[in-house]
This record gives structure tokens, C-alpha cells and sequence, in this order.
């Protein structure tokens, strides 16, 4: 699978309410060894951030910037 369907299906469970479905896609990407870029991010971090998992929302966003990634407007707007 690639980068574009994990984001997809992350991004269908954060509206479904499910946002620990779409960070388990998202550990499950770096686990099958796919680049989680800047746009998967933002979709990992939405999850937390759209339900209430703040300090994960943040958290997400550190370790983006940590790992290279440059954040963008809507990156930050997501946390």
C-alpha cells in the first residue's frame, strides 16, 4: 500500500471517531518500512487533535520536525 492510501483510510477513522485506528495505520507504515511524509503527519496528527488527544496531537508534531519533516500551514493548523 502506499503513502496515499494509509492517509485515506487514517483520515476516514478520525471521522468515524476512531483516531486510535488511524495511528495504528500510521505505526503500522513505519513498521512496513513507508516514508510517512509531511501530508501523513498532518493526517496523524488531525486524529489526536480532532478528538482531544492534544498532548498526542503535539507530541506528533515534535517528532515530525524531529524526524526532517518541515511542517506546513496545514500541519499546524491539524495540532
Amino acid at each position: 500500500r502506499h503513502a496515499r492510501d494509509y492517509t485515506c483510510r487514517m483520515a476516514a477513522w478520525t471521522r468515524c471517531g476512531r483516531p486510535e485506528v488511524a495511528l495504528r495505520l500510521f505505526a503500522e507504515m513505519a513498521k512496513r518500512g513507508l516514508d510517512r511524509d509531511v501530508i501523513t503527519s498532518s493526517a496523524a496528527i488531525s486524529a489526536c487533535a480532532k478528538n482531544g488527544k492534544w498532548k498526542r496531537a503535539l507530541a506528533l508534531l515534535d517528532e515530525a520536525r524531529s524526524s526532517g519533516l518541515e511542517p506546513t500551514v496545514i500541519t499546524y493548523n491539524a495540532a
